[in-house]
């Protein structure tokens, strides 16, 4: 029944067909059931595995990998290879790609887990009324029409149409699901309201929520996927992940490269088509075989095959250094996404605040001997901790606040007039409440303001354990003040009282909402001396203008104490004894801001990151809170700036689109309206990152291009996060984007290296096809070169350190290429520089080494055709394995080099310096030990096609080698010197797609 709460009582019991005072009969429990359903979240349907598996090799550049691999390998077969050497290459491929697939894997199976953890906010048992009697049930076999009973403590087990109340008042915590920072009253009441949000259904009891006070009677209306924590399931299941903009850029780079690896490839193979009849190859065919083995070598050199580890490697180190800062990341692409975010979502209640009232201010009357002299109070202490101090008007601390009349009075009503519990979780390390948030916060102010007649009282109590201080005084006034009757709130008094005997004295503690105790208070008490007055119209107008400001201006949760001394003996209360009392004082209270907060904002802004609170409080609420945080600073009127999730929807699109560009408040929301945020956000290109901690945020985390989670949060949030924030702290997000900015930076940096690199390895392959010189390299050669001495510095660069500067650059665009323009120019010269000083390697073997055979360069071109002519050297010559090692080390040696340039985009090395970042330093001497290790150790050597080299033959590597440093430094010369250089290659047209259409392809 969807619209049962603007139903009346009576037609919703008359829908179910069933009699309130009997419940539903057994024959209508099955009719139901089989009606309805049961009472549990059904079961996803899970991706099979092997499904989850091949969708990892959906990728161009993984699918050419794999075609390489296989070629490769029949290649090797046909040309009679065995052993070893004829599955090395494309065994260490297959590799390769079966752990990045398990990576993939494992972190689409952490993403089902989220809607596993929605069951665990589903009640065990339920108090049903069936047949007449009452009885416990297990939750699952509710169905819609059973009478419930519901109290303090109890987890509501179905979505529930309240029917009759039990006590004065029924409170529920729904903050899992709408974000509330107080519970909410209910009443049975129906709702008249239109596009009624889950805050306006005050007589609706929802899936999940718990009951902070009093008791009732509800009729289940929804069950199991019918209820708003099934909602927010199917919400959930209707989201996808979004692909990191890391991934979409290596995806673009993936395509682009591709499609020249084949033009490559398709023109060498082209270029030779003359050679195929040469006699050295056999025949027409072998030919032909023959170069397009050459053509897959140079595939096998294009692609950057230790690439995904690589940035893989990287991000798990990221995510290292991001958990010191309290940042624990689930998904390692979203490390990367942090750098690039433009748009924070933040929940209010638990992220930005402590979702923990706390009294923060009150207000007493001093004396009225030369008029009405107020006093007000500041409290310090923003959680359920009894940890904080009272302070004056003027900011100095009270020593010993319990010897001032009213503030003892105002902690012996806090503690009495309480139905709350305070304890200490030894095993979470913190203070929580059992019972209503504003009552708890009552005996916090209890345990602040102490003890009287102890000078020693705050060191003393300090020295309990914190199990003990937790309700110390609490417990002490509880010891002094026998409790005799109580009179519990309710909606029209607004109120609750409490009778305490003292001593053969007979006292009644009331609390209530101002308006009702102040018009009930005929005398004052007075904090100056404790002498008691009669109240006039002056004073209680003072009362209602502090009441006004504290209510008004700073948006505080107000609550008035009042006493009243009793006749001797008496043992019960009556609504007619709550008048003539004595007013104590005014308390404020609020779900206070985390005290990191404002700073973290700031840097926010600095940064160029825009901040939107999301919350499902009230609007004036929300407004203070922002107020308090920053994250109005910028803003003179709030109009066009703070919406309710009402007003927005209300809006015209094109309005709509305007308010977003310019929102930095969004109230009164529920799950439906948090998701639709950041889609909206998303398809104005916005990279948005959405924080949150309860049940009613796991859509959207998972919508956004970033969910972040609280440590303390529900366990559905933290699964359908991608990170989990363990200190709840806000200001952590704002560390966690500096890093995230940092190792994209780095990131950036190996992919250039990898990629400038691999051009070498192209371009040496390339020329020596178009030069007609034997093959400069083996495959297996190249693959040695790809995957260990280029990963090992490529890992390392990662290590680079930060900018100073890192959180003063706007955020970067999603459209940013990751190798593009100018760089690209530059790193296509580097990579023209790496391959032909290879090539220059080996043919400098061939026509001028003392140990070589110093042929003429036409004889090293036409050495095909050696077999068939009379030479004065012997063919073999060609077969040495000399020039291919001295041609891979020059590749290596220059590579090492190369790694050094990119310890910064644009700085000099002699600004930042080799010893800057040691683990490069470290990488690439192991590097070298490792290439050594090949050349000197006969297996290794062997299997690599290498030979041990001279020391003359060494120092000729150095010199083809070191150049490529005195390059790159004039090529950051021109960087840093022409802002103006820019180059537009034709691949850049990838980036000029909106975000959008990229996500739609």
């Amino acid at each position: 029944m969807e619209d049962a709460y603007a139903r009346s009582v009576s037609e919703v019991l008359d829908f179910f067909g069933v009699d309130s005072s009997k419940g539903l009969t057994d024959f209508q429990v099955s009719q139901h059931a089989r009606l309805y359903g049961k009472n549990v979240l059904p079961e996803e349907e899970r991706t099979p595995f092997w499904i989850l598996v091949f969708k990892q090799f959906d990728d161009l550049l993984v699918k050419i990998l794999i075609a390489a691999a296989l070629v490769s390998f029949l290649l090797a077969l046909i040309n009679g290879e065995t052993g070893l050497i004829a599955f090395l290459e494309p065994s260490v491929i297959l590799m390769i790609l079966a752990a990045n697939a398990a990576v993939g894997v494992i972190t689409e199976t952490n993403a089902e887990k989220a809607l596993e953890e929605l069951r665990a906010y589903q009640a065990d048992i339920a108090t049903v009324l069936r047949n007449g009697c009452f009885s416990i049930l297990p939750a699952t076999e509710l169905v819609p029409g059973d009478i419930v009973e519901v109290s303090v403590g109890c987890k509501i087990p179905a979505d529930m149409r309240m029917i009759e109340m039990l006590s004065g008042q029924l409170r529920v915590d729904q903050a899992i699901l709408t974000g509330e920072s107080s519970s909410v009253e209910k009443d049975l009441e129906s709702t008249i309201a239109t596009n009624a949000v889950y805050q306006d259904k005050t007589n609706i009891l929802f899936s999940g929520t718990v009951v902070v006070a009093g008791r009732a009677r509800a009729v289940v209306i929804g069950v199991g996927a019918n209820t708003a924590m099934g909602s927010i399931r199917d919400s959930m299941l209707r989201t996808d992940d979004e692909a990191t903009p890391l991934k979409k850029k290596l995806d673009e780079f993936g395509t682009f490269l591709a499609k020249v690896i084949a033009g490559i490839c398709v023109l060498v193979w082209i270029v030779n088509i003359g050679h195929f009849r040469d006699p050295a190859h056999g025949g027409f065919l072998r030919g032909a075989i023959h170069y397009f083995k050459i053509a897959v070598a140079l595939a096998v050199a294009a692609i950057p095959e230790g690439l995904p580890a690589v940035v893989t490697t990287c991000l798990a180190l990221g995510t290292k250094r991001m958990a010191r800062l309290n940042a624990i990341v689930r998904s390692l692409p979203s490390v990367e996404t942090l750098g690039c975010t433009t748009v924070i979502c933040s929940d209010k209640t638990g992220t930005l605040t402590t979702n923990m009232m706390s009294v923060s201010k009150i207000c007493v009357v001093h004396s009225i001997k030369n008029g009405p002299e107020v006093a007000e109070f500041g409290v310090s202490g923003t959680t359920y901790a009894p940890e904080g101090f009272i302070f004056d008007n003027t900011g100095v601390q009270l020593e010993f606040p319990a010897q001032l009349p009213c503030l003892l009075h105002i902690a012996m009503c806090s503690a009495l007039c309480n139905e709350s519990l305070l304890q200490y979780n030894p095993d979470k390390g913190n203070y929580e409440k059992i019972g209503e948030s504003t009552e708890v916060a009552l005996r916090v102010l209890a345990e602040k303001v102490g003890l009287p007649g102890f000078d020693s009282m705050p060191s003393a109590l300090n020295m309990l354990s914190k199990h003990e201080r937790a309700s110390y005084c609490n417990h002490y006034w509880e010891n002094q003040f026998k409790k005799v009757s109580v009179l519990e709130f309710s909606r029209d008094r607004k109120m609750m009282s409490v009778l305490c005997n003292h001593k053969q004295m007979e006292i009644m503690f009331s609390k209530g909402a101002p308006e009702s105790i102040i018009s009930r208070c005929t005398n004052i008490l007075c904090n100056n001396d404790g002498s008691t007055i009669p109240i006039d119209a002056t004073l209680r107008a003072e009362l209602d203008s502090r009441f006004n400001s504290f209510a008004g201006k700073e948006t505080l949760r107000c609550l008035a104490l009042a006493l009243k001394i009793m006749p001797m003996g008496q043992q019960t209360l009556s609504f007619d004894d709550e008048k003539d009392l004595t007013f104590i004082g005014l308390v404020g209270m609020l779900d206070p801001p985390r005290e990191e907060v404002r700073n973290a904002m700031i840097s926010c802004m600095t940064a160029g990151i825009r901040v939107i609170v999301v919350t499902g409080d009230n609007k004036s609420t929300a407004e203070s809170v922002c107020r308090k945080i920053g994250a109005f600073d910028h803003l003179v009127d709030y109009v066009g700036h703070s919406y309710t999730a009402a007003e927005f929807e209300e809006l015209p699109g094109t309005q709509q689109t305007m308010a977003l560009q310019r929102m930095a408040l969004l109230t009164r929301v529920e799950p439906s309206h948090k998701r639709m945020l950041v889609e909206a956000l998303q398809n104005q290109n916005e990279v948005v990152a959405m924080t949150g901690d309860g049940v009613n945020d796991a859509p959207a985390l998972k919508k956004a291009d970033i969910g972040i989670a609280m440590g303390s949060g529900t366990a559905v949030a933290k699964s359908a996060s991608d990170m989990v924030l363990a200190d709840d702290n806000f200001a952590t997000i704002v560390a966690a984007v500096a890093e995230g900015r940092a190792i994209y930076n780095n990131t950036k940096q190996f992919i250039r290296y990898m990629i400038s690199s691999n051009i070498g390895e192209v371009v040496c392959i390339f020329v020596a096809a178009v030069l007609g010189i034997p093959d400069t390299l083996a495959p297996v050669q190249l693959l040695w070169v790809n995957l260990v001495t280029d990963g090992l510095p490529a890992t390392a660069i990662g290590f680079n350190k930060p900018d100073s500067d890192v959180m003063k650059a706007k955020p970067r665009k999603v459209s940013e290429a990751v190798v593009s323009g100018w760089l690209f120019f530059r790193y296509l010269v580097i990579g023209a520089y790496v391959g032909l000083a290879t090539v220059a390697g080996f043919i400098w073997w061939f026509i001028y080494s003392e140990t070589g055979p110093k042929l003429p360069y036409t004889e090293l071109m036409n050495f095909d055709t050696c077999p068939t002519r009379e030479t004065t050297y012997p063919c073999s010559i060609f077969e040495d394995r000399h020039p291919s090692t001295v041609a891979m080390t020059v590749l290596v040696v220059v590579e090492m080099f190369n790694a050094l340039n990119n310890l910064s985009e644009n700085q000099s090395l002699l600004v930042i310096p080799p010893w800057s970042n040691l683990w490069l330093v470290a990488s690439i001497i192991l590097t070298m030990l490792l290439h050594i290790l090949i050349l000197y150790v006969p297996p290794l050597s062997t299997l690599f096609s290498v030979t041990s080299l001279s020391w003359n033959e060494w120092a000729v590597i150095l010199y083809l080698s070191f150049p490529v440093i005195i390059i790159d430094e004039v090529l950051k010369f021109f960087s840093r010197n022409s802002h103006g250089i820019r180059f537009n290659f034709r691949f850049r047209r990838y980036d000029a797609l909106p975000k959008k259409e990229l996500r739609d392809k």
